[in-house]
């Protein structure tokens, strides 16, 4: 009994207390903008960055994992890549008119230590906010 109330708390078939951490960023003019910082150790599950507005899709999606870069990606990059369908890389755009959307998410959880960072660059005009969601876990 005492090893199954273990197993149980070590959280070996899923994640521990997963969460989702939200970063909003309006308006989003030109230059970098942490949008998630978190500290850790944890598990990474998955993210999305939605883009209000832009004129060229020239917004760069980056995720560092203790302090690696782990996905660097415009919108225009993803969108002309037809990554429009889930797949195992883990980017996936969506477009639905004025809202632009990349989601980032792989087969397996990724784990980090010390730190996990989402971030975007925008270099284009006229993009109204940016909104990103992390959903993350021990």
């Amino acid at each position: 009994m005492a090893d199954r109330r273990k197993r149980k708390q070590s959280c070996l078939r899923g994640v521990c207390n997963p969460e989702r951490t939200q970063g909003l960023r309006a308006p989003a003019p030109k230059g970098d903008h942490v949008l998630v910082s978190l500290e850790g150790p944890g598990v990474f599950l998955g993210a999305q960055v939605t883009k209000q507005g832009g004129t060229n899709g020239l917004t760069f999606v980056i995720m560092d994992i203790d302090g690696r870069n782990v996905t660097n990606y415009s919108f225009a990059a993803a969108k002309n890549a037809g990554l429009t369908q889930q797949n195992p890389y883990g980017l996936v755009f969506l477009d639905s008119g004025p809202l632009e959307t990349v989601t980032v998410g792989f087969p397996s959880p990724l784990r980090f230590k010390s730190a996990l960072e989402l971030k975007v660059t925008v270099k284009e005009e006229d993009v109204v906010q940016i909104v990103a969601n992390v959903i993350h876990g021990r």
